[in-house]
């Protein structure tokens, strides 16, 4: 596989088996943009996803999981998110970080995700002044576009006593920003792992700990 971002070919090749028959099709794509990050939901459950690679591979039933190749033949990425009611925009995880799940699987026999449990927005200047928030950095938590819950019930966040309206400034003492977003964060620890949050709750400013679960499967 190969691992850095910044030398990805503008062609790649998407692998797929969509009828599960052990044959497997191939689709040309192109590498439109990477570093990106989506929120993507399904199964009730709703996880942020970055430093992405997106394309312009059309990723329906069956292509998800299969491989995006370069023109060398080398794996680059795995296909796993589109944009539901668009088309031929896809999203590939790097194969840097499917080679951590990887060794996951060896020394656990399974991928384990570190998992907080809250929906979030990175609050930036225009948000800010949009709903008159008292910083401009931070993860605020809110719900969903569809209703679904800020806080994950029985999650990590939920037993740390986060709500709705919460923002999370910093965690483990690094402020939380575009470059530093909290699921970038999260990322870096390991399941069972001991956080700390600086949390801004209206006027105040408090610290709660918070232990790092595995990620519920949906």
């Amino acid at each position: 596989g190969q691992d850095s971002m910044r030398s990805i070919d503008p062609a790649n090749l998407q692998v797929n088996d969509p009828n599960n028959s052990g044959g497997g099709t191939g689709s040309e794509a192109v590498t439109l943009s990477i570093d990106r990050s989506i929120t993507a939901s399904g199964g009730g459950v709703s996880e942020e996803l970055e430093n992405l690679i997106q394309t312009d591979a059309a990723i329906n039933q069956g292509n998800s999981g299969g491989p995006l190749l370069n023109l060398d033949g080398e794996v680059v990425g795995i296909n796993t998110a589109t944009v539901v009611g668009a088309q031929s925009i896809g999203f590939a995880i790097p194969s840097a970080v499917v080679k951590k799940d990887l060794a996951d699987v060896a020394s656990l026999g399974k991928i384990s995700v570190p998992f907080l449990g809250v929906r979030h927005t990175l609050v930036t200047k225009d948000l800010q002044d949009r709903l008159e928030l008292p910083v401009e950095y931070g993860a605020y938590i809110s719900k969903g576009d569809g209703g679904e819950p800020a806080i994950t019930p029985g999650s990590p966040a939920a037993h740390a006593g986060l709500r709705e309206g919460d923002i999370i400034l910093e965690l483990d003492g690094t402020r939380i920003t575009a470059n530093n977003s909290l699921a970038r964060l999260i990322q870096k620890h390991r399941v069972g792992d001991e956080v700390t949050l600086t949390v801004r709750r209206g006027s105040g400013e408090f610290t709660v700990k918070a232990k790092l679960a595995e990620r519920p499967q949906g």
